[in-house]
């Protein structure tokens, strides 16, 4: 008797997670093949610390095959979806064609940068979602640094020395946090540096970290004040151009670094597969099912699910959602093939974790505030339970970055023009 074939698009924590789950509730009566663009699952909430040189890339990039074991991983982008004759086709990464048939099918496909219609962002602007984009910025600002200190002109050493990154949501505050302490550890290291490199943290949102708890955003924006980031709050870039960028409050910055935190948005191939979208997202029931084709499931970003906390809501985007819907597609899976019986979406907020450098961090596990120490060890804490391999390469990367002097060197392994703001796949480094 043939096994039913179950086929994962994306590799997130939605696609990851479900893989796992499935294998161990399949224990080998199903066939699961996982189509993903890398042969990673990637740790989205450390990309900060990989920028600023505190963990190394490959820790948080955690191999499918040997932690997924069981499952089938095919390398490359999903490009269509025939959902009558039920197979997927994708693109390898040598550019061939290819075709996966399906008896169920998870498209957890995530999302990508979001766009604004702002002059100049998408030719002056780099995005901070995939590894390519963390390697990137590491290079850019050592780069920056070092061409501040050879320059004798003050106003190019101010522009080179200063960091602009809009949106203080979790991936932007986290990035101009640690972004100022590499910096000053950069300049200590350059005693011929004579200004002190400064960042900048743009929204318009009213406070910093406006999606969590007040007392965790007051935290945040102490921190960040004390280490000496310019926090500007109501305020967004009305322009960029290739020297600065025009504030909305009508201010120029002369700076070469502009990096774009103001969020994400669903992965544009869901808007190809002629399925209804609510705000890009596909829509789906409260059992991960899209309405019409009771084999096809959606979860993560891509997925506009059902909040049952908030009535008339979908989940937000973020990796806790998409780690738990992940798990209950596949637990909804083997209840359609009679394992269990499926069940709706619900979900208890455990709490948020903010990494913000140095000894620094907020947190509120179980709704506790916490900030400092006790903060950074409940942060850590999470990140080491969170991730699925590479536990003890993180902790020894946080180990030496205490203890010794961070090296910092620009390799030049992923150029400019190989990560562009506008990019639909920021987890590939763009070729040619």
């Amino acid at each position: 008797m043939t096994k039913p074939r179950v086929v994962i698009v994306g590799a997130g924590f939605a696609g990851y997670h479900a893989a796992k789950t499935l294998r161990r509730l399949a224990r080998d009566r199903a066939e699961i093949v996982l189509l993903n663009t890398t042969d990673y699952f990637l740790y989205l909430p450390l990309l900060p610390e990989v920028a600023a040189g505190v963990v190394e890339p490959t820790r948080i990039a955690v191999p499918l095959t040997g932690t997924l074991d069981g499952v089938r991983v095919v390398i490359g982008e999903a490009d269509r979806v025939d959902l009558q004759n039920r197979w997927v086709g994708y693109r390898s990464v040598e550019g061939d064609h290819g075709q996966i048939a399906y008896d169920r099918l998870v498209l957890s496909v995530g999302s990508v940068n979001k766009l604004l219609p702002i002059p100049g962002v998408t030719e002056y602007a780099h995005g901070f979602r995939g590894l390519p984009e963390a390697l990137f910025l590491h290079d850019h600002v050592v780069r920056q640094i070092e061409l501040a200190e050879l320059t004798d002109d003050p106003a190019e050493q101010r522009a080179r020395s200063t960091f602009v990154v809009v949106g203080a949501g979790y991936t932007g505050t986290e990035v101009a946090a640690h972004g100022q302490l590499f910096t000053d550890r950069l300049m200590a290291q350059r005693p011929h540096l004579k200004v002190r490199p400064r960042w900048m943290l743009l929204d318009v949102a009213p406070r910093v970290l406006p999606e969590l708890d007040r007392r965790m955003s007051v935290t945040a924006d102490r921190v960040l004040r004390k280490r000496g980031v310019d926090v500007r709050m109501g305020t967004s870039v009305a322009e960029a151009t290739p020297d600065g960028v025009m504030l909305t409050d009508g201010e120029y910055v002369p700076t070469c670094s502009l990096v774009w935190c103001v969020g994400v948005r669903p992965d544009p191939f869901v808007a190809d597969l002629g399925l209804r979208t609510e705000k890009g997202r596909l829509v789906v029931d409260e059992y991960l099912n899209v309405p019409g084709f009771p084999e096809v499931f959606a979860c993560g970003d891509a997925a506009a699910v059902p909040d049952p906390t908030r009535p008339g809501q979908v989940c937000a985007m973020t990796a806790q959602h998409a780690q738990r819907q992940g798990k209950l597609a596949a637990h909804n899976i083997a209840a359609s093939y009679g394992q269990g019986t499926r069940k709706s979406y619900k979900h208890h907020d455990l709490g948020w974790v903010v990494d913000l450098g140095g000894k620094d961090a907020a947190a509120n596990p179980l709704k506790v505030p916490l900030a400092g120490l006790p903060a950074k060890a409940v942060t850590r804490g999470y990140h080491l339970l969170a991730m699925p391999g590479n536990r003890p390469r993180v902790a020894a990367d946080w180990a030496l970055d205490a203890t010794l002097p961070r090296p910092a060197v620009q390799l030049g392994l992923v150029p400019a023009n190989a990560v562009p703001l506008e990019s639909e796949s920021p987890e590939l480094a763009r070729r040619g």
